[in-house]
């Protein structure tokens, strides 16, 4: 069955970066979308940034040009590059993927990591 495991969160100074990381296993990269979220304490989910089957990223404003969403096909890993975090980056980040190649669609991301704690101070 599909799995996300997320990794490379911890706690970082403002202005710091950090790379997180999401290794999917009987999931292709290659063929769906899949993105990364924050949920922080007391808030909604927010997404970030999506990447389609064929490598086309979308950025939520908050995050665009400070961070990037990167994949590596071969290994099927997702990463997110994060530059200039600020106290409000803080959150709990998770990797989510849907059964459909392209991200312009409002169909719901079915598979789920179990999230990495990112804190900024």
């Amino acid at each position: 069955h599909v799995q996300l495991v997320e990794s490379g969160g911890g706690s970082v100074q403002a202005g710091g970066s950090l790379r997180l990381s999401c290794a999917a296993s009987a999931y292709s990269l290659s063929r769906y979308c899949i993105g990364w979220f924050r949920q922080a304490l007391g808030k909604e989910r927010e997404e970030l940034a999506t990447v389609s089957g064929n490598g086309d990223a979308t950025y939520a404003p908050s995050v665009k040009g400070r961070f990037t969403i990167s994949k590596d096909n071969a290994n099927d890993t997702l990463y997110l590059e994060m530059n200039s975090l600020k106290p409000e980056d803080t959150g709990m980040y998770f990797c989510a993927g849907r059964n459909i190649r392209s991200c312009a669609t409002h169909l719901p991301f079915r598979y789920w990591g179990q999230g990495t704690q990112v804190t900024v101070s």
